[in-house]
């Protein structure tokens, strides 16, 4: 795992990166398909292509149904800014010029199989984590550093799930 930067208006990142016994091939479909991302997650509930969207495609847009205990529920649309088969896929949350957050997988061929990574940017464009850092100004770095963290579990799951799917 790796994160950097301790304030939200830094776009602090993590990336959490494993290798799959499978070709980029066969971990592509599963990674593209944001309609099975929540089987992964314990925050994502429910994913849907919208605007006529089948499928990803760069311009096509998708609503997440989320859940987390101290957050509560809420949706997100999101943008697909890079669809790069079998290599990169990724999308924005809410605005694609403002995002606030930015996530992606890379695959790339190592060892007869792949190494999978996924990567998350916050912000710049405000979100849920906003409202918490302006409330409680004082402990903006500590909460940035809790989320990333639990983002880091959370992709963490993720890509050993996928793993798991690929190599079955």
């Amino acid at each position: 795992m790796e994160w950097t930067g301790a304030r939200y208006a830094d776009r602090p990142t993590v990336e959490v990166t494993t290798w799959v016994a499978a070709a980029p091939e066969r971990v592509w479909p599963l990674v593209s398909d944001v309609t099975r991302m929540p089987e992964c997650s314990e925050e994502l509930q429910s994913a849907r292509w919208i605007e006529g969207a089948r499928g990803p495609a760069v311009g096509a847009r998708f609503v997440g149904h989320n859940r987390h205990d101290a957050f509560g529920e809420w949706e997100t649309t999101s943008t697909v800014v890079a669809y790069d088969p079998p290599r990169e896929f990724s999308w924005a949350v809410g605005d694609p010029a403002e995002p606030s957050a930015v996530w992606r997988f890379t695959l790339e061929p190592r060892n007869g199989g792949t190494a999978l990574s996924q990567w998350m940017r916050m912000g710049p464009g405000r979100s849920g984590l906003s409202f918490a850092i302006d409330a409680m100004p004082e402990k903006e770095q500590k909460i940035v550093f809790v989320r990333l963290r639990e983002f880091e579990r959370g992709m963490t799951a993720t890509l050993e799930r996928i793993r798991q799917w690929a190599e079955a």
